[in-house]
């Protein structure tokens, strides 16, 4: 049935748009540090990019502090360079066999506009979805100039993509509004 069909390619879509923001709001910085923070950090390692992940394991000592242990010391300043060059904002403490990233606290000022970004990201990914439910829309649409779909049927699965809809904008709103209320505790 090509009713089935839309649905699941608009669930897909919309799938794809709230996976991607929750990546992005993993990758914004709270209170504290979390190692997810480096994931987008490469080393020029042995000849290639390689993640940092995989260059040094990664730990929180502290409430405010990264600690990177190379699993070669040859690759120290490597790290240390590409961590200079990333946008954490941080400057990298190297005492010859560890890095250390020491974050100070968020200001007040900085974890508004954190939410805000938030909140700004959790709206785009609504427009995402809103695009997937039109694009779902018109698919279904063209289905019943087709007639491969009854006018009765066409009114159904418009409904089964709206309730979709509402579905992942709740769930789109649940994770921004967590991850504000995660910015703004001190």
């Amino acid at each position: 049935m090509p009713g089935d069909s839309v649905l699941a390619t608009v669930r897909d879509g919309m799938e794809k748009a709230l996976s991607h923001l929750q990546k992005e709001l993993r990758l914004t910085r709270t209170g504290r540090p979390n190692p997810i923070l480096l994931d987008g950090i490469r080393v020029n390692a042995y000849g290639s990019q390689v993640p940092v992940k995989q260059c040094a394991s990664i730990s929180v000592p502290e409430a405010r502090q990264l600690l990177l242990k190379p699993f070669d010391l040859g690759l120290l300043k490597e790290i240390e360079k590409a961590l200079l060059s990333s946008d954490l904002g941080v400057t990298p403490q190297n005492d010859g066999k560890l890095i250390r990233l020491i974050f100070p606290p968020l200001t007040e000022d900085r974890r508004k506009k954190l939410a805000q970004e938030v909140k700004s990201k959790g709206e785009d990914a609504k427009v995402a979805v809103r695009g997937a439910r039109r694009d779902g829309i018109k698919l279904l649409e063209d289905a019943q100039k087709r007639k491969a779909l009854s006018e009765d049927e066409l009114k159904r699965q418009k409904d089964k993509v709206q309730d979709l809809l509402k579905d992942y904008e709740k769930k789109i709103d649940r994770e921004a509004d967590q991850k504000a209320k995660e910015i703004m505790e001190i």
